[in-house]
């Protein structure tokens, strides 16, 4: 199909699945749980963090991960003690474990109270066309506490060739305006024309079949592509087209 006919595809699907009907099954209703802005953005980050593999599951422990900090993460990760992190033991979500989320706890507990905020760090490149400095910038924040090196591989690294599908996809969550109760639009420093699509399997394979990507590995290089095709059709708010592609691939098999 031609750009023209692509777009109006792809904006009916947006409109399809662009509802609040797309929150009962997917772990953006983690963060829609709390009203607090550092609240939502934590749970947001966390939720994001760990949302690869069965969404029931990442829902669950997600759930897991707010109750060991009461429910309650900003004051949890601002205020708790040593003592309180011994309520992480035996947490596990796939290869993300207690130690990583100890990891978490420290570099987000560093970043609020040496950086201002999440949105503090990420606004440092609010002039920048794409995000991708901003992420590489968050996780050398998050990096700046003692850690295990192992815990670095849940921080995707975008000038290493990543597509940073959960980061990305977090950002959307903190960027795009809330008009539908879906997105949060808590972040008036960044703008959704700078965001870039969480690129996943579902995604990516829906891309590549409406001929938006033509390199195969769901990497930086193949995000670009996509990037790239997404600002053609909406060059002020590409990521919503997120909904129709992954609406596509997980509920119609496309």
């Amino acid at each position: 199909m031609n750009q023209n006919e692509l777009k109006s595809f792809l904006d009916t699907k947006f409109h399809q699945y662009y509802n609040r009907g797309f929150t009962q099954s997917d772990p953006l209703q983690i963060p829609h749980r709390f009203t607090q802005k550092e609240d939502i953005e934590i749970a947001a980050l966390l939720t994001a963090t760990i949302s690869w593999g069965q969404r029931p599951t990442i829902i669950k422990n997600a759930l897991k991960m707010m109750s060991l900090m009461d429910d309650a993460p900003y004051d949890f990760i601002v205020n708790h003690k040593p003592s309180d992190l011994s309520a992480f033991d035996g947490f596990v979500h796939r290869t993300f474990n207690s130690d990583d989320l100890i990891f978490f706890v420290k570099g987000l507990r560093h970043i609020y109270k040496a950086h201002h905020g999440l949105e503090s760090v990420f606004a440092q490149h609010k002039h920048d066309p794409f995000l991708h400095d901003a992420i590489f910038t968050f996780r050398e924040c998050m990096c700046s506490v003692p850690h295990q090196k192992r815990s670095e591989k849940h921080l995707s690294n975008p000038l290493n060739n990543s597509a940073a599908k959960r980061l990305h996809m977090f950002l959307r969550w903190m960027v795009r305006p809330s008009d539908e109760g879906i997105d949060f639009g808590l972040w008036r420093s960044l703008k959704p024309s700078q965001l870039s699509c969480p690129l996943d399997v579902h995604t990516g394979n829906v891309a590549r079949k409406l001929g938006m990507i033509k390199r195969k590995p769901n990497d930086r290089k193949a995000l670009d592509e996509l990037d790239n095709a997404l600002r053609a059709l909406d060059p002020l708010d590409p990521v919503r087209y997120d909904y129709a592609l992954f609406g596509l691939g997980i509920f119609e098999n496309f």
